[in-house]
């Protein structure tokens, strides 16, 4: 076993910190394995195990979850696959591998959310349970899994940001076999870059920015220095994660700390994606896609959540939440009582004409 994408290093200079020679993977004979897939593989797995616990401690059953994420997991995976190449469709067309090759990135995480909502929402029709409740419980596996995902794109080296000389910029080296060729001035000129870029200034501005501030060493290396923007969302998710945990036993009603989410991860993603230099962007216009999405969605939730919390407190129904998360009017014991007593009343007439005869007959 041999580590593979080794060859430049990463640097955050305002820290005092280097990692010199920072791989992507590791290799078993031929074949590579990202850190980015095992990262990712592993946010889910332990996702999925705050799920279970919180299930548990709510008096639910923790494996119908479990149950859930077999088919959740792998079509949210699938939904971040489309979200990703249907913005972007010109880097993706006509190349079926590299399509459906996700080794490398190439996951956007809106397009899994609206997958797993509606994989969460079919399933609850299906096996009759309370969307809100289930939404609530899952939703603090979802946003885990999104702090130790972002990870993935450290080891990546993408999902960064613009130029910064912040306390928490951070340096990658030209060279980086992970970098497009449009920030190394000896791979892509500037004529050639204002040619790919024509009729988009802002993100050719930014491009630019970056390549007439790259950072040269004593030993002649040179880097790149931007904004570290996976740090910044895994860090502004975790903040999203104490309050939805600090809320959910004062929730006012089953979906708001889905709502909570929405509202919270929006806010904080739309100026994020203000600072990307990977946006993905509404078909023939220059709005960032997912800063849309996020305006749009913190919007909708603050505005439900101020409703629908309102209208809990004013009813008092906040008082009699439901913590059962089947919809089943009656349980099974339920059934075979009211079943007998069927019994009984279509038994008893029989008897009671077969005793008139029997004294007719006497």
């Amino acid at each position: 076993m041999s580590l593979w994408g080794n060859e430049t290093s990463v640097r955050f200079p305002n820290l005092g910190l280097e990692l010199s020679n920072l791989p992507r993977g590791f290799a078993i004979g031929t074949f590579n394995i990202a850190f980015y897939g095992l990262i990712i593989a592993c946010g889910m797995l332990l996702a999925l195990a705050l799920v279970r616990k919180k299930a548990r401690t709510t008096g639910q059953n923790p494996d119908i979850y479990l149950d859930c994420a077999l088919w959740a997991i792998p079509l949210s995976v699938i939904g971040t696959r489309i979200y990703e190449v249907a913005f972007n469709w010109e880097d993706y067309r006509g190349d079926f591998w590299k399509i459906i090759n996700i080794r490398n990135g190439g996951l956007a995480i809106y397009g899994g959310i609206i997958a797993a909502v509606l994989t969460v929402t079919v399933y609850c029709r299906v096996k009759k349970l309370r969307y809100g409740l289930f939404y609530d419980t899952a939703v603090i596996g979802l946003i885990l899994g999104q702090i130790i995902g972002r990870w993935g794109n450290f080891f990546n080296r993408e999902a960064f940001g613009k130029y910064t000389d912040s306390f928490l910029a951070m340096q990658i080296d030209v060279t980086d076999k992970s970098l497009s060729s449009i920030y190394n001035p000896a791979l892509c000129s500037e004529s050639a870059l204002r040619s790919m870029y024509e009729g988009k200034e802002d993100i050719l501005n930014n491009i630019l920015e970056i390549r007439n501030n790259l950072v040269t060493l004593p030993d002649g290396r040179q880097f790149i220095q931007v904004h570290p923007t996976f740090l910044y969302e895994s860090l502004w998710n975790v903040l999203v994660l104490g309050i939805m945990l600090f809320a959910w036993p004062r929730k006012k009603f089953n979906g708001e700390i889905l709502l909570i989410y929405l509202a919270g991860y929006g806010f904080g993603r739309f100026f994020i994606e203000w600072i990307r230099m990977d946006q993905l962007f509404v078909w023939g216009t220059s709005l960032a896609a997912s800063q849309v999405l996020s305006g749009l969605l913190f919007l909708t939730a603050l505005t439900l959540i101020i409703v629908l919390r309102t209208k809990a407190i004013r009813s008092e129904a906040y008082k009699n939440i439901s913590m059962v998360l089947e919809l089943q009017p009656k349980n099974k014991a339920q059934d075979v009582v009211e079943a007998s007593e069927e019994k009984k009343e279509a038994v008893a007439p029989e008897k009671e004409e077969s005793t008139e005869d029997k004294k007719t007959a006497e």
